[in-house]
């Protein structure tokens, strides 16, 4: 199945749709205001030593000095003593020395950038450890004959003059021979250009950056079955076909530069897109839906007839519905990025042969997902339970807040409930103070409800405790939101 890539690239972010014939399946959103700096590769300059924290600060052109503890020095560990301990980081560095360091944690309020000395390039299917000659494999590939083939294959694959190692990532499990060779070249390739540019350059500079989302794209998505990528920007164009030349020159040809008056975006319906991945309700084309609800712990997603009464009898509507949802929610978990537990409340089936159906055809729409799953089967329950690898932040979690009204509960109290507490309150503060006068500073709602249906309560409430109650509208309140103002 060919597919397209559309990057669409603005100074301020860039958005990247994979579509398949004609729908899009998945998105990724990069903004530049949130880019970190983890994973970039910096010629520092020492600028002090502090022995007794077993740390330095590095400048590496950054606002402030960057911060290297001991632990962090691959030269402490490789040269530890015969007793095991490592070497002290006043015998290994000095001030005004250059370093050639890796960013691992980004600058956090007053604190600087965290170091490490040992340097790791990730790549499709490797990690290169320049420094370290090891060959490892991801903790998640659980099959110990299957991790020893791993090493073996790539043992075999790696060049005889390489002094480094590498480490096996989970997506290397299903990748050909051919594919991990280019892997290795592309990451030895990188490892030269930056010990090339130490040489070079002056210290602080900045080395290696790690890839834009652009170039993650080239990298990471795009595959033989790519039949085009559309850039909407020129720059972007003339950067990715360079990346392109150097790493992947069987990409460069299929780069295409999108100059249409509609936005890339718009013409293949991405936005619209976009705006019902962000919705809880999902409509199905036969008249059913999805309701999908993202929380802390789990994604939960309930199957609903709706409208659909197209089948022959109520069993058979059930069925073709939750056949038509099982390839909707595999898009969605595409599109959404929805990673951890999930737990699929399909239509209630009484035939077994439909539920193996079902799970048969959602298995088939999840082999087309580049992110690993795995489906479990129903439970006692009817329910399905599955999980998908998380490999970043949902699209909801990068393009949406908690609501500041709701506080993310979905709901608010009703201006009623509302008034309640404020009587509630009025009679507890009327215990304790003896003001001349208390107002209900409140929405609109709240107010007009005081000064109609329960003008009532409130009158008594004011005979009771002897005092005056004002009433004000703030514009700015939310429904929830009053103050009780003593006067």
């Amino acid at each position: 199945m060919t597919e397209e890539i559309l990057v669409n690239h603005a100074a301020h972010e860039t958005r990247v749709a994979v579509i398949q014939q004609g729908a899009m399946q998945e998105l990724h959103v990069e903004r530049a205001a949130t880019r970190g700096l983890v994973g970039n590769v910096y010629l520092g300059r020492v600028s002090r030593v502090l022995p007794g924290m077993q740390s330095a600060f590095v400048d590496v052109g950054l606002e402030r000095a960057a911060f290297l503890h001991v632990a962090d020095l691959w030269q402490s560990r490789a040269s530890a003593h015969g007793n095991g301990s490592p070497v002290p980081i006043e015998k290994l560095l000095f001030e005004g020395q250059p370093l050639l360091v890796q960013v691992i944690k980004d600058p956090l309020g007053t604190k600087g950038a965290r170091l490490s000395t040992q340097i790791s390039i990730a790549g499709r299917f490797l990690v290169h450890l320049p420094q370290d000659p090891h060959i490892g494999v991801s903790q998640r590939i659980g099959d110990e004959a299957g991790r020893a083939e791993l090493r073996a294959r790539l043992q075999r694959l790696m060049p005889e003059d390489e002094k480094g190692g590498f480490i096996i990532r989970t997506s290397a499990e299903d990748a050909a021979d051919d594919e991990l060779a280019a892997d290795v070249a592309y990451l030895r390739k990188r490892w030269r250009q930056i010990l090339a540019a130490s040489r070079e350059r002056p210290a602080p500079s900045l080395l290696y950056q790690e890839l834009s989302l652009g170039e993650r794209v080239l990298r990471d998505l795009a595959t033989d079955r790519t039949g085009a990528i559309f850039v909407d920007s020129r720059e972007a164009l003339a950067e990715l076909s360079d990346f392109a030349r150097t790493y992947m020159p069987s990409m460069a040809g299929r780069l295409r530069h999108y100059a249409g008056e509609r936005p890339l975006f718009e013409l293949h319906g991405v936005e619209d897109e976009i705006a019902r991945a962000l919705s809880r309700r999902v409509d199905l084309k036969s008249g059913g839906y999805l309701i999908i609800d993202q929380t802390e712990a789990m994604t939960t997603i309930d199957v609903n007839t709706g409208g659909y009464v197209g089948g022959r009898n109520f069993d058979d509507t059930i069925f073709r519905t939750n056949l038509e949802a099982a390839h909707s929610i595999a898009r969605q978990l595409r599109v959404r990025n929805l990673g951890g537990i999930i737990i699929i409340d399909f239509i209630d089936m009484a035939s077994n042969e439909h539920r193996e159906s079902v799970l048969q055809e959602l298995r088939k729409a999840l082999a087309r997902d580049r992110t690993k799953s795995s489906v479990n089967g129903f439970t006692s329950l009817g329910l399905v339970e599955m999980t998908r690898k998380r490999t970043r932040e949902s699209l909801a979690h990068v393009l949406l807040e908690r609501c500041p009204t709701c506080e993310g509960k979905g709901q608010i109290k009703t201006a009623r409930t509302v008034c309640y507490e404020i009587l509630r309150e009025i009679q507890r503060e009327a215990g304790q103070f003896s003001p001349k006068e208390f107002r209900i500073v409140a929405a609109q709602s709240v107010i007009d409800l005081f000064l109609e249906e329960e003008s009532q309560p409130l009158a008594v409430l004011g005979d009771a405790i002897g005092k005056r109650i004002a009433l004000q509208v703030e514009t700015v309140y939310a429904q929830e939101q009053y103050d009780i103002v003593l006067i």
